[in-house]
């Protein structure tokens, strides 16, 4: 009898083990499931992007910091860079789908009052870009009858084209050869050109290794009446696709920017520009000073307080009057510049 129940207990306990046991095993197998799940899970989610940028601090600062801090990450997100030599050749790659979003800087811009593209956050105020005259151009008047090489379409051509007006010249006064910013170092290291009109940190390494090149301008000297803007772009169709994405996006480089434009951190992003553009940290920090670095709190006011319409109203005016665009192509600020995506993204 007591050896019966003993059976009986001895199996009743068994199976008790046996489905514990299997219980444990099922459970465990399961969190591991679902664990390895949740990591790969997390891994798909991660929404691959290609963003378009140009090899210089100003068109940098922002991103890479977002991309290192982890900013983009924490939005599902995952940035490809890829290397562009100006705006323009941008947004044509845009058009053609292989980039997502993309930096500009200010002579692009043109392209987005004319449709091309939507700006979906404003980068920075730049003053990066100058008029250079070689050893026989010594003030913007000598330019007159000199060969001046430009990019067409960029920044180089708004800054030569403000030089040229404010001392009564066209560019029908000079000889205008358009060449890409690395050709013009050349041209100018080389005498083969007498001025040009570029873009840091070109402009830099052009005064640093030749001591008869003169700054003539930058952005600076007309202030009063122009401005340089810099913007992070998409265009209409992927906009109308991808809205909640580029909030994404936006919100990734806002806090890019606020800990990019910290003084206290330029050292920082400057390490990071320099392994990006394959420089020397010298040759990248030099170009801290480029622009003025906007923080989200500043996109904020400048959209409440109605200073950045003003900007890019000026912007557009400049562009008008220099013949960047036609009357035709005016329009109204807003329908281009995508207000919605920054305040959504400020939130």
């Amino acid at each position: 009898m007591k050896t019966g129940r003993m059976k009986r207990l001895l199996s009743l306990m068994l199976a008790m083990l046996m489905a514990l046991f299997t219980a444990c095993g099922n459970t465990s197998t399961d969190e591991d499931s679902t664990g390895d799940d949740a990591v790969v899970d997390t891994e798909e989610e991660l929404i691959e992007l290609n963003v378009a940028y140009m090899p210089n601090y100003a068109s940098l600062w922002s991103v890479l910091t977002a991309i290192d801090q982890g900013y983009f990450a924490e939005e599902g997100l995952e940035v490809n860079l890829v290397e562009f030599a100006d705006g323009p050749t941008i947004i044509a790659a845009m058009e053609g789908g292989s980039i997502d979003f993309g930096y500009i800087g200010q002579g692009a811009h043109k392209l987005c009052v004319q449709g091309n593209a939507t700006i979906i956050c404003m980068s920075h105020i730049g003053n990066a870009d100058a008029v250079i005259g070689g050893a026989n151009v010594t003030s913007l008047e000598d330019l007159a009858g000199k060969t001046v090489a430009y990019s067409s379409g960029t920044s180089s051509e708004t800054i030569l084209l403000l030089a040229l007006q404010s001392v009564g010249l066209t560019m029908d006064d000079i000889t205008a050869m358009d060449m890409d910013s690395t050709s013009m170092v050349t041209a100018m290291l080389s005498g083969s050109v007498d001025a040009c009109a570029v873009w840091s940190p070109a402009s830099l390494t052009i005064l640093e290794e030749d001591e008869t090149c003169t700054l003539l301008c930058d952005n600076s000297t007309f202030s009063d009446t122009s401005i340089s803007i810099a913007s992070w772009i998409a265009t209409p169709e992927f906009l109308e696709e991808n809205e909640d994405l580029t909030v994404k996006f936006v919100r990734a480089l806002l806090k890019g920017m606020t800990y990019g434009a910290d003084e206290a951190n330029y050292e920082y992003v400057s390490n990071l520009v320099a392994e990006q553009c394959a420089v020397d940290y010298e040759t990248a920090y030099e170009q801290r000073g480029d622009g003025e670095w906007y923080t989200a709190d500043m996109i904020s006011e400048a959209i409440s307080d109605g200073s950045m319409e003003a900007y890019y109203q000026l912007q557009q005016d400049n562009f008008l009057t220099a013949g960047s665009i036609e009357e035709s192509d005016v329009c109204d600020v807003s329908s281009y510049v995508d207000y919605d995506i920054m305040t959504e993204a400020l939130k």
